[in-house]
């Protein structure tokens, strides 16, 4: 069976464990992800001529395998397998790996044998075949080496996760520098002067038509050798990553002077103390600060800007990641945005979420560079974006939604009020080139300003009821239908509408239905052509273009569409992409429309396996129940149901009954041995039969033997019941427990027989579409529960005018002043 992309994560990320304690995460991503490539290269490259990478004889990871348990492991993994490998490859360097036999993090002599054996051994499971699980442009290695990177980062702390861009920041640059419209060829210079791990780099060049020509520069020389990694592992073995310090010792030069690039993305440290160590900023020899002035001593932020513009070719186009001050910041820094803004480079600023990345929680911004439109420049596209994220664990992250709007309104220079619009250098130069985005764009909630009128004499201001005119629109007399004039400017509920009802009301309304009727036609629409479409596909294609075509055509399908949020909707699929589709897709595209079904098993602590029944991830179990076993299914529902109505039963007489004087008082804990025990203690207590002398005496219903005689009568009853009804519920539990095995065997008996187009409507139309169709139609109930929202609000705001509270006041006051009186009379 496929691996599947969650499989491979947990797998790869359960190899961590081998390493924590030991060593921060900062350190054991070094060992874990070392293991990862030389897995990866050696089952793609092993053995191969002409291929990118030399693998030498004895430095595959089928040699590392033969170490485990070794007593030299460690010191065997350094000088059999790394230093041959770096050798063969010019592309590495020693420097690059960690040391594998450094005891003062791998532990003693014992615990290093044992973590490093465990690590390998991990790798060394089947699943992870990495040959085969890797088409261009579609790479799930390389997705499973982002997803460490992006943990680590997380696990890392605030002073260790720089090497990692989010890639969602990273694919908003690769877009809005334009490199996936235009014409591209392995010419194309694309360049990063603070790398990282790579993951910037590679973004830009994943959305460039054609494969592109990659450089980057790294500090670090660990994270360098994490960059060198990432780049064969994502199929650029070619791309030149360097070690240095990019502003004192640049590496790519021609001649004298800085290499020029086509493209430049950077996400440099945030205003870099250290900036000019090792550089005379008043004398740089590559003239950076050239005609815009000399960043100041303790902020480095305009001096990566600044290298990045004299990076680009006369034609270029580029990105970077800065902290929001440089948007305001006064003297050096405010004659460098000047000079920079009078000259045309800044196209454009987007203004992102505070706690994005891993290095820092204050907000950042990206601001783009483009050297071709520099003369003609009018303005500057300004976008507010920071309200637009999702709160992951301790940080905030970016939503397809938010990444796929940031972009189109970019992309598109499309004003939205407050969120984005094209600023006039006229109006920047009013402003002293100050670039704060609040200056220029009102992000705030519009005020819900009270009306006093309606607060002293009742009634809705059609004001707040126009401000609604988007429902109206779409529903011209449903206004009418819940509302009626009260005086000028004033509305009030009409007869029989109340804030109770006002949900109902407006369901039920038909223009309100034709809507609801017309989005649902809309969506079958498109869930149709993507239906028939999925159902065609074959083994072999990507799943990532799969997505990118049909999660593009929902979107473009709801635009326009009234009272609904495409992006919402867009967000919806994706959200299932990542939750279920995706390892579908996968799976599908490895092994065609196979159900296949696999046994669970889980070990205990003593690492006996045991038989926990099996599963089917392409088609489960109850998709597969519901369409061939619904009559059992329903059978088992019955009896289920009935079991919970006599366990419902069961409870209420053990709650009615558990008091001081009840049948279930005395014991210590109810199940069928002491029940049983108290019956007959109960049976053999009656009293003997009762004289009528004495009954006469006391009277009918006064006697004591005759109030003993009915409450031994009632807790033998209540007694019986229970065991009557725990009796019942055995059975029933047998029942359901035959029932279920049954269904059981029938289900799993049924899987081999599946034939393909059988297999692709339980996948399609039963379990995708299906689970898309809801989430839709939660957008629609979100539609009619906002507007609910906001009328219930409105109504309630003014139900109660000032005169009839005034009254109300008044006549609570005189209830208390009356009570009072009459406290005071009883005191004297």
């Amino acid at each position: 069976m496929a691996l599947k992309k969650s499989q491979l994560y947990s797998s790869l990320w359960a190899s961590c464990d081998e390493l924590r304690g030991g060593m921060d995460a900062s350190q054991y991503k070094d060992y874990v992800l070392v293991l990862l490539f030389i897995k990866y290269v050696s089952d793609k490259y092993a053995g191969k001529p002409f291929a990118p990478l030399t693998i030498p004889p004895g430095a595959s990871f089928a040699a590392m395998v033969a170490l485990k348990g070794s007593k030299d492991i460690g010191d065997d993994i350094n000088k059999k397998i790394i230093a041959p490998l770096v050798a063969a490859n010019t592309q590495l360097s020693q420097s690059d790996f960690p040391d594998f036999a450094d005891p003062t993090k791998l532990g003693d002599p014992k615990e290093m044998v044992e973590r490093l054996t465990n690590l390998v051994a991990i790798f060394e499971d089947p699943a992870l075949d990495f040959s085969r699980n890797r088409a261009d442009g579609d790479d799930i290695l390389g997705d499973a080496y982002e997803y460490l990177m992006r943990h680590f980062a997380t696990e890392s702390g605030k002073s260790k996760g720089q090497f990692y861009t989010p890639a969602e920041v990273s694919r908003i640059m690769a877009e809005v520098i334009g490199i996936g419209a235009a014409q591209t060829s392995p010419d194309t210079t694309v360049y990063d002067p603070t790398c990282g791990s790579g993951s910037l780099l590679l973004k830009v060049a994943d959305a460039a038509r054609t494969p592109v020509t990659l450089y980057g520069q790294e500090k670090d020389a660990t994270t360098t050798g994490l960059a060198r990694m990432n780049m064969i592992l994502h199929g650029n073995p070619t791309a030149e990553v360097k070690q240095g310090n990019t502003l004192s010792a640049p590496r790519f030069l021609t001649g004298d002077s800085l290499k020029t690039f086509d493209y430049v993305v950077a996400n440099p440290p945030f205003s870099d103390k250290r900036w000019s160590t090792g550089l005379d900023p008043a004398h740089d020899p590559y003239e950076r600060f050239r005609g815009f002035g000399v960043p100041p001593d303790k902020q480095g932020d305009y001096a990566y800007l600044l290298h990045l513009i004299r990076s680009l070719k006369p034609s270029g186009q580029g990105a970077i990641i800065l902290p929001h001050g440089v948007l305001f910041r006064g003297n050096a820094e405010a004659v460098i945005r000047q000079n920079l803004v009078r000259r045309g480079y800044l196209k454009g600023i987007i203004g992102l979420p505070a706690n994005l990345f891993y290095g820092t929680g204050i907000p950042a911004c990206i601001l783009v560079i483009d050297k071709a439109g520099a003369p003609g420049r009018k303005g500057i596209f300004m976008i507010d974006a920071s309200r637009g994220f999702l709160k992951d664990g301790n940080k905030n992250r970016l939503r397809s939604r938010d990444l796929h709007q940031i972009v189109d309104v970019f992309t598109k220079a499309a004003d939205k009020p407050g969120y984005a619009r094209l600023v006039p250098l006229a109006e920047i130069e009013k402003n002293e080139f100050n670039l704060n985005l609040p200056r220029y764009l009102d992000t705030q909630d519009a005020e819900d300003i009270h009306d006093i009128a309606g607060h002293l004499h009742g009634g809705i201001p059609t004001a707040d009821l126009d401000a609604l005119g988007a429902y109206w629109k779409v529903c011209p007399s449903l206004r009418d239908a819940l509302f009626t004039i009260l005086r000028p400017g004033y509305a009030t509920l009409r007869d029989g509408v109340t804030a109770a009802n006002l949900k109902p009301t407006i369901a039920a309304h038909a223009e309100f239905a034709t809507f609801v009727a017309d989005m649902d036609r809309h969506f079958a629409a498109w869930r149709d052509r993507s239906a028939t479409a999925l159902r065609a596909l074959e083994s072999g294609f990507q799943p990532k273009e799969l997505i990118h075509r049909h999660s593009e055509a929902l979107l473009a399908h709801y635009h326009g569409k009234a009272l609904v949020d495409p992006y919402a909707i867009y967000q919806h699929l994706m959200d299932y992409w990542a939750e279920t589709m995706q390892d579908d897709a996968y799976l599908i595209a490895a092994d065609g429309w196979k159900a296949e079904t696999s046994r669970i098993v889980e070990k205990d602590k003593k690492g006996k396996e045991k038989d926990k029944g099996w599963t089917c991830d392409l088609v489960p179990k109850p998709l597969l129940v519901a369409r061939y076993f619904a009559r059992e299914q329903a059978e088992l529902d019955r009896l289920t149901a009935d079991l919970e109505a006599i366990t419902a039963e069961i409870t209420e007489l053990e709650e009615e009954h558990s008091g001081e004087d009840g049948a279930f008082a005395d014991l210590d804990k109810i199940n069928k041995a002491t029940v049983t025990d108290a019956l007959r203690e109960r049976t053999f207590a009656k009293p003997e039969p009762i004289v009528a002398e004495p009954q006469a005496a006391y009277g009918a219903t006064d006697s004591p033997l005759t109030t003993q005689h009915s409450s031994l009568q009632d807790e033998e009853r209540v007694l019986r019941t229970w065991l009557n009804l725990t009796a019942r519920a055995t059975k029933l539990k047998k029942q359901i427990k035959d029932a279920d095995d049954a269904l059981d065997q029938r289900a799993y008996a049924k899987y081999p027989t599946l034939i393909d187009a059988e297999v692709k409507t339980l996948v399609v139309d039963d379990k995708w579409m299906t689970t898309l169709a809801a989430a839709v139609q939660g957008e629609l109930d979100r539609v009619a529960q906002t507007l609910t929202t906001r009328l219930r609000t409105l109504v309630d705001r003014y139900a109660t005018p000032l005169p009839d509270l005034e009254t109300e006041v008044a006549t609570l006051a005189a209830k208390v002043a009356a009570h009072l009186k009459k406290i005071e009379e009883a005191r004297t």
